[in-house]
């Protein structure tokens, strides 16, 4: 299975101009290469704010 990117577990950075780290916070993906399993019991969609996203106090 390819990488979930839109599991709140999944986390990457980059640690050079030319590489990328990526990891799952709960160390059930495969690390190399990284694939997270088919099925994760894990998974959980990533919510608006995990992505950077904020909200205005008056939309809560």
């Amino acid at each position: 299975m390819a990488v979930r990117t839109d599991c709140r577990h999944y986390s990457s950075r980059s640690v050079s101009a030319d590489e990328l780290v990526q990891r799952c916070r709960v160390k059930s993906a495969d690390t190399m290469p990284f694939a997270c399993p088919e099925g994760c019991l894990f998974y959980e969609p990533r919510s608006i704010t995990d992505a950077g996203w904020d909200r205005r106090p008056d939309e809560r």
